[in-house]
């Protein structure tokens, strides 16, 4: 089995990163790359915790991430887009066949009588969105463990000069 010089990988971990990419389904992605269906779990598992085959996906994923412009910052702003969205209140509406159109829906307040418009949001939208984003800036760990990730976030020179001075008393 040749291992290619560039990538470091074989011709069939090259054809699974390939599969991957279709649909991010290891398994299917080993059993179109020719590996045995028995087995396609666990090869999927081993080639996805192979820091060479991780790099060779990251390199696949270049020229998309180019032609679609679609970052990391894009997607965390877009979650938080969403999150933000899904969390105000939007009128509740219903078709009107008397007038042909949407109109708010309304109900009569218990408290007053008055007839009052519905609102309502999604927060299984905002949850989601918000999860999302906790879990790309790596929040979540196993056990609970939170992850420091501070070092991804714009920092000042001062900022800086402290965790300089942080990791040289830490080493």
């Amino acid at each position: 089995m040749a291992i290619n010089k560039d990538t470091g990988l074989t011709d069939k971990q090259e054809k699974f990163c390939q599969e991957y990419l279709i649909d991010l389904n290891g398994t299917q992605a080993a059993i179109r790359a020719g590996y045995s269906k028995k087995t396609a779990n666990e090869i999927a598992a081993e080639n996805l915790a192979k820091l060479s085959i991780q790099n060779y996906l990251n390199e696949l994923r270049k020229p998309l991430i180019e032609k679609t412009g679609i970052t990391q910052e894009w997607v965390l702003n877009r979650f938080k887009e969403i999150s933000d969205r899904c969390v105000q209140a939007v009128p509740v509406m219903r078709y009107d066949p008397v007038n042909k159109m949407m109109v708010q829906a309304v109900e009569e307040d218990p408290n007053t009588g008055e007839m009052v418009g519905l609102w309502t949001f999604d927060s299984s939208g905002a949850n989601k969105a918000t999860e999302m984003i906790g879990k790309h800036l790596g929040f979540f760990e196993k056990d609970n463990k939170q992850k420091d990730t501070s070092f991804i976030l714009p920092a000042t020179p001062e900022q800086l000069k402290e965790i300089a001075d942080k990791l040289k008393n830490e080493f």
